[in-house]
């Protein structure tokens, strides 16, 4: 019974720690998992500049939105107007951090509650592939230089959020006794990645997982 009790507890720490992290009011070995296969599209308006019309409450006036994405937020604002751009992309970088340095140190169970399946499983796959080969990653995360909406979307009640990051990261990789493989820590290599996070509107979980990675072109 008390095992129950301290597993409920952790739980519910974790669920609480993602909350405050990509919350409703707030996605190096050396490539990230593919993106799944399947295609979330839908149709959305034509996309125009904010400039065109007064932001809606919620869209920052110096826009970390691009101008495609534009309807998209509008789309979600509309749906819930609890959602809050500048706090959304706050907790998108912590999120940006958070998962790269589980997936770095290996840490599934963290993964776990900041993906989707589809990705978690990817990040499995390529944690499994680097155990197997007696890798190690040594990888930091030096900045974040830039983090802004690219698209999003709404799905039935479901809303889908891009965020494209450009970021210095600091790649090494070493062998179970710590020699260097490859890479070094004191020069930060230019990162360029699009990640989808994904909630369910109006939904008693509050929290926004990962549910596509890519690199940008």
């Amino acid at each position: 019974m008390v095992g129950i009790v301290l597993l409920a507890m952790v739980a519910a720490f974790l669920a609480l720690r993602l909350y405050m992290v990509l919350g409703k009011r707030s996605g190096h070995e050396q490539a990230l998992p593919p993106k799944p296969a399947e295609e979330r599209v839908v149709p959305l308006p034509a996309p125009r500049s904010l400039g065109d019309a007064t932001p809606e409450p919620g869209i920052a006036a110096d826009s970390v939105i691009e101008p495609p994405a534009a309807p998209g937020v509008r789309q979600i604002l509309q749906a819930d107007p609890g959602f809050d751009v500048s706090r959304f992309l706050d907790g998108a970088k912590s999120a940006y951090r958070m998962i790269l340095e589980a997936f770095w140190r290996g840490d599934e169970e963290e993964l776990g509650w900041l993906t989707a399946p589809d990705v978690r499983d990817a990040f499995g796959q390529s944690i499994a592939e680097r155990r197997a080969a007696g890798q190690v990653l040594d990888n930091r995360l030096v900045s974040i230089e830039r983090a802004v909406i690219t698209a999003a979307r709404l799905e039935g009640k479901t809303a889908f959020v891009t965020v494209a990051f450009e970021a210095d990261i600091a790649a090494v990789t070493r062998d179970t006794e710590g020699n260097v493989l490859a890479g070094s820590l004191t020069d930060a290599v230019a990162t360029h990645d699009i990640w989808t996070f994904s909630r369910k509107l109006r939904d008693s979980d509050p929290n926004w997982l990962l549910v596509e990675t890519d690199e940008a072109a």
